[in-house]
């Protein structure tokens, strides 16, 4: 198969994965009537915008609707009842944290008469921040940006965000006298709300002390104000996030609309009209991304030498959200790691092309989605004097994609349901 087609196929299935989880698609069917009382809309996250226009677009012209939303920097849209801000991602700032106020605050004065609308996607945790009493937006960033260097789960990051929060793990639902509908585009694997944004909405099954343990097991040495308030959490000086089976979720539905499972099938049966097998590996593939591509990598082969477990044509789907222990000083997300560690792996390996992008359109902080890999990728890259195996080392897999010409880049997508990944086995 030629390159061009190759990529054709691969960044074809991207934009059907993508299509499948567009909020102004599939957002207006799981739009409740309106209430006797006023609709307030609310959310956060890197489909918020977008999910806040679904919403607009198809809700009674008549009936009351007003809100706010908060999204990150460059993935706003216009909206005319919905108010839109714009924050910082993926550590938090103030921007985001003056809106989380005013978002509780207009919570707070809802009635039983009203409907509060919630709409969460990835992202959320950083964009919806409002520190705990006691811990400054300060303290809340340096905590974060150590998570994100440590290579921890986005599971354990938010359990550690959701007790330094005074609006999420539950405490957002907590604070309405209104009935609460959650409208949820999940971006971590298993699809559970209380993960997803750090669960505004959704009972919080974890603690205190779960938020101290994961400190400590990936080298966290938080702020003295982070530390304090996690203690007096232990100690019950402060009151836990709101657990399953507590009172306050008895009128709160957290609904999932889009997940990656969704999106995978919709890539499989892209394939499937090309004339190529798909072989969806699973929606929640975890662990460092480097380790994950050797394993894909010795599948890929074992097709493309022995045609088993499937013949060729064969399209290899994977999603979830591996991670990345930084080590080195280069840049490059997941994705773009994943796929520069397969490289090495594959070693220039004939018949087979691949591509790892991120859903939301950026991998990691920088301006690509990820990236693509080609059989003549080393080569080209060994012409541009990048060494793929000493990049790897430095974590700088940006740096060579960009040298080779392979990134993709597509701008903010305004969706996000976690990575996506294929090989094309030929």
């Amino acid at each position: 198969m030629k390159p061009e087609r190759a990529r054709e196929l691969l960044e074809g299935s991207f934009a059907a994965a993508l299509a499948a989880a567009d909020p102004l698609r599939i957002v207006p069917g799981h739009l409740p009537g309106p209430p006797k009382g006023r609709t307030l809309v609310v959310g956060a996250g890197k489909a918020a915008a977008a999910m806040a226009l679904a919403v607009e677009q198809n809700w009674p012209a008549a009936a009351p609707l007003d809100g706010m939303v908060i999204t990150r920097y460059q993935h706003g849209l216009l909206t005319n009842r919905i108010t839109v801000i714009e924050a910082g991602h993926p550590v938090p700032d103030a921007a985001g944290e003056q809106a989380a106020v005013e978002i509780l605050k207009k919570v707070k004065a809802l009635t039983a008469q009203d409907l509060l609308l919630v709409l969460v996607s990835g992202g959320g945790s950083s964009l919806l921040s409002l520190p705990a009493e006691g811990v400054a937006m300060a303290d809340l960033k340096q905590v974060t940006r150590q998570l994100l260097l440590s290579g921890a789960p986005i599971q354990a990051m938010n359990t550690v965000r959701k007790h330094l929060s005074a609006i999420q793990g539950g405490r957002l639902a907590a604070a309405s006298r209104a009935p609460v509908l959650a409208l949820v585009v999940s971006d971590v694997t298993g699809d559970d709300p209380t993960h997803i944004a750090s669960g505004p909405c959704a009972p919080d099954p974890t603690t205190y002390q779960d938020a101290i343990d994961i400190l400590d097991r990936y080298g966290v040495n938080p702020p003295l104000a982070v530390a304090v308030h996690l203690a007096r959490g232990v100690e019950g000086q402060i009151a836990e996030t709101p657990k399953p089976g507590s009172r306050v979720f008895a009128k709160t539905e957290n609904r999932i609309i889009a997940t990656a499972r969704h999106s995978l099938r919709a890539a499989a049966d892209y394939f499937r009209d090309q004339g190529i097998t798909p072989a969806i590996l699973g929606d929640s593939v975890t662990g460092e991304a480097r380790e994950v591509a050797k394993v894909y990598g010795a599948l890929a082969r074992e097709i493309r030498l022995h045609g088993e477990p499937w013949p060729a044509p064969v399209a290899l789907i994977s999603g979830g959200e591996c991670t990345v222990t930084v080590r080195g000083s280069g840049r490059g997300g997941r994705c773009a790691e994943f796929l520069l560690s397969l490289a090495v792996d594959l070693d220039g390996a004939a018949g087979i092309h691949a591509l790892a992008c991120d859903t939301d359109g950026i991998d990691g902080s920088e301006n690509n989605a990820g990236a693509v890999l080609t059989p003549e990728t080393l080569p080209h890259a060994a012409r541009k004097h990048l060494n793929a195996a000493a990049l790897l080392d430095q974590n700088d897999a940006y740096r060579f994609f960009e040298g080779t010409g392979d990134l993709v880049i597509t701008g903010p997508t305004r969706t996000n349901v976690n990575d996506y990944r294929v090989i094309l086995v030929t």
